[in-house]
């Protein structure tokens, strides 16, 4: 065999370290293999893949022996090694010493310093070059994109890319595809897609970079336009169009066209490639078919650490933790080592389904992995003991860790909120205020959330104050803690105040606005907030309307149901799921049950249960029995699979009416056709039905029998059951257990005041009433009710 081909084959060969003994100094005679500048320059690009800076060293001291040390195609190559195998500095210094130099010497040292961050080095060298009199070629601009994305200046990129159109590289498919992935990075999307349709010819890279850059800021709907687009052009699809594709399937939750773009990748025979397979499965389990998901995995041939990470962030139910568990046991007998990501997925997946007998074996695996110090690392395992209520352990995470982050504060911050441990929580922040770390956005949201949950109205003020130093207070997700917490408080001003200080219109600022005044009881402030809205030029989406929407059905304003719903037609919301069943719940409040019925007509060959679930309680508030059991009966032929809200829609509304027998009908259903656990609220429907028609000892048996404790609204239940069918002993009873579990609440007497005035117990409502009065209580302001029409 000649020695250049058994050079070739060695640079080929997967086993080449194994061969040739890299890190064995001494065992590699480069006499043997080489004898010129092209066989030496094989052996450097051996030396740069198995990354031994040892061979290199040999064959650079093998090259000036033969008088190679002023040959420019050797010195490039020795440049390259140098600084991919982390020897930069050598690199460098080997190019300060070059006799002559070409562009490709250039663009070798320029890539090497921006690669290693350098960015200035970088841009010095580039400005070298062009004072020398080198044109750069379309790899050395590409190399000046990069360093100008890691420095996030648009205007330096705009001036490279004029530099290269003089140079007459615009049409250049290789610069055009950098000049996308620039723009993308930025943010500029809109300059992208100029770049792009000003293209002459777009190779697979342009359209890669394209999908990447709308991958990027989550328009997976755009990105499979442009993959759709290749078919045209003639393009043919590669391993990155693949990636790109699945990716924007699985934002755009776009189950059908994913399975044709696996149909896709078989036939091009690429199902081999493991990063385009890894993309796949993540498509799968993205979309909410783990089953396919889990089976692609099963199926591939060779795996790496990806594959298995994939697996491990599959949507595992609390049920199958043990399923997780042996994977990650199968994942350990292959010999692969777990990387930070493996021990960072696992971790949240045990906070998520809060699984105890992994929690500690993995901490003390990632310990001897020398991996507690990552920081993504050590705010798994925080979240993952904070989700699971071992504060203490969280805690010593976060001491024990040497380059403790903002991230590992923000999970144990978010732990304490998520287990109403706000004085907990502002502790923490005032420790970490006096701490080196800086505070970020997240901080800043999550500890509003605290000073809501603790009551101190006076901290949220303090606290935006810190945000306005901190230059965050302008941030989306500040702006919307910020507003969620004034509202809270009832600071009205202050929460449009935060809206009309932000120098950009943020439709999620405005829909958290909107959708906090409709909780908190604001009705008629959330409706006006969206006509302000639209004043300023924003346009309403789909989360405002339905939040408008519920208040004008709480409002019972059958005028603004009306104004509103003819708003949803207008921007083309009218048929989204939510929206429409919104508009059916805002009818029914206000009495209009035929134009909720119109509605659920339009929209009733969806297979959403919410909107099934509207139109029965619709139905039942007017007590309309008969017509919910139809929607309940349509339910059923469509196989769809009733919540624990449609029965308790259907109990409620034939409590209404007396049908007992229809009631405990639905109940038995519920437990034998469909197997499911009653909620409280079922229990709660039955009593009431029960209560109602006068069955107070059933009541009373149910209420002793059921699964969970009685609370204070089923006892009001029974209460007025009593009173309505005169139950003396049976109020007496209700009323003081009642009084036990809400003490300062006079609501038990007043209605055991009415279950003896009902039933004629005169001198027992008179004893009740001077105990109430010597209390001070038992007085109240008289009622009303109102209903806003034409």
């Amino acid at each position: 065999m000649k020695i250049p081909s058994l050079i070739s084959l060695l640079c080929s060969s997967s086993l080449t370290r194994a061969i040739i003994g890299l890190k064995r100094p001494g065992l590699v005679n480069v006499r043997c293999f080489a004898s010129n500048a092209v066989s030496l320059s094989e052996l450097l690009s051996v030396a740069t893949r198995s990354e031994s800076s040892l061979l290199g060293s040999q064959v650079h001291g093998y090259g000036i022996k033969l008088g190679l040390a002023d040959d420019v195609f050797f010195c490039n190559n020795l440049i390259g090694m140098y600084s991919k195998v982390g020897n930069l500095d050598v690199g460098i210094k080997m190019f300060d010493e070059m006799a002559s130099r070409n562009i490709v010497s250039y663009t070798l040292v320029i890539s090497a310093a921006i690669h290693e961050g350098d960015v200035d080095m970088g841009f010095y060298y580039f400005v070298d070059a062009m004072r020398h009199g080198l044109m750069p070629n379309e790899f050395t601009f590409c190399c000046v994109l990069k360093g100008c994305g890691k420095l996030g200046d648009h205007e330096l990129g705009v001036s490279v890319q004029c530099l290269a159109i003089k140079a007459g590289l615009g049409s250049d498919p290789f610069f055009g595809s950098s000049m996308l992935s620039l723009y993308s990075k930025l943010g500029c999307i809109e300059e992208a897609e100029r770049v792009f349709a000003d293209a002459g010819h777009c190779d697979v890279g342009c359209f890669n970079a394209m999908m990447g850059g709308y991958i990027e800021f989550g328009y997976g709907a755009e990105a499979m336009k442009i993959l759709s687009l290749t078919k045209a052009a003639d393009v043919s699809l590669d391993e990155c169009s693949f990636i790109g594709g699945f990716k924007g399937c699985g934002l755009n939750r776009n189950l059908d066209h994913g399975r044709e773009l696996h149909g896709a990748l078989l036939r091009t025979g690429m199902e081999s490639s493991v990063p385009a397979v890894n993309a796949l499965m993540d498509m799968y389990l993205k979309n909410g078919n783990k089953g396919c998901g889990l089976k692609v995995f099963r199926r591939m041939r060779r795996t790496d650490v990806v594959s298995w990470n994939t697996v491990f962030g599959a949507p595992f139910e609390a049920e199958e933790t043990t399923e997780l568990v042996d994977f990650f046991r199968k994942f350990m007998r292959t010999g692969m080592k777990p990387n930070q990501g493996s021990f960072s997925i696992l971790a949240r997946q045990c906070g998520r389904v809060v699984y105890p007998d992994l929690r500690f074996p993995l901490t003390g695996l990632i310990i001897r992995f020398g991996l507690l110090d990552d920081c993504n690392v050590a705010s798994s395992l925080v979240h993952m003991f904070a989700r699971c209520g071992e504060f203490c352990s969280a805690r010593l995470v976060l001491d024990c860790t040497q380059s403790r982050g903002i991230s590992c504060y923000n999970e144990l911050i978010s732990g304490y909120n998520l287990n109403l441990r706000f004085e907990e929580a502002l502790r923490l922040f005032l420790e970490l205020r006096r701490s080196t770390v800086e505070a970020n956005e997240c901080t800043f949201s999550s500890i509003l959330e605290s000073s809501s949950g603790s009551g101190y109205s006076e901290l949220v003020k303090q606290i935006h104050a810190s945000a306005v130093k901190f230059k965050v207070s302008s941030n989306g997700f500040v702006c919307s803690s910020l507003i969620k917490s004034y509202i809270t408080f009832v600071c009205l001003d202050d929460s449009f105040r935060c809206l009309s200080l932000l120098t950009v219109l943020d439709l999620g600022c405005w829909s958290t606005l909107i959708s906090t005044l409709s909780h908190r009881g604001f009705h008629s402030e959330a409706i006006t907030s969206v006509c302000r809205l639209m004043e300023v030029g924003g346009k309403p989406n789909e989360f405002i309307l339905g939040s408008v929407l519920n208040s004008c059905g709480e409002m019972a304003s059958s005028r603004q149901s009306r104004s509103m719903h003819s708003l949803t037609i207008k921007t083309g919301y009218d048929q989204h799921e939510c929206i429409a069943s919104a508009a059916i719940d805002a009818y029914g409040k206000c009495g209009e049950v035929r134009s909720a019925r119109k509605i659920f007509n339009l929209v009733s060959g969806s297979d959403d249960v919410i909107i099934f679930n509207s139109m029965i309680m619709a139905y039942a508030h007017h007590g309309l029995v008969n017509e919910a059991m139809e929607i309940f009966i349509e339910m059923k032929c469509q196989n769809l699979w009733p919540s624990q809200a449609t029965f308790v829609s259907i109990i409620s509304a034939c409590s209404h009416m007396g049908f007992v027998d229809e009631g405990f009908a639905v109940f038995q259903s519920m437990r034998s056709d469909y197997g499911m656990k009653p909620s409280p609220g079922i229990f709660g429907s039955l009593v009431d039905m029960l209560s109602r028609k006068g069955y107070l000892e059933n009541a009373k048996t149910l209420m002793e029998t059921m699964p969970y404790e009685p609370w204070p609204e089923i006892w009001r239940c029974f209460l007025s059951g009593c009173r309505i069918h005169g139950y003396r002993e049976l109020g007496e009873w209700a009323s003081k257990k009642l009084c036990e579990l809400v003490p300062g609440n006079d609501a038990s007497n007043v209605l055991l005041f009415k279950v003896y005035t009902e039933a004629g117990y005169w001198e027992d409502a008179a004893q009740l009433q001077g105990v109430m009065a010597r209390r001070g209580r038992g007085s109240k302001s008289p009622g009303y009710s109102w209903i806003q029409t034409e």
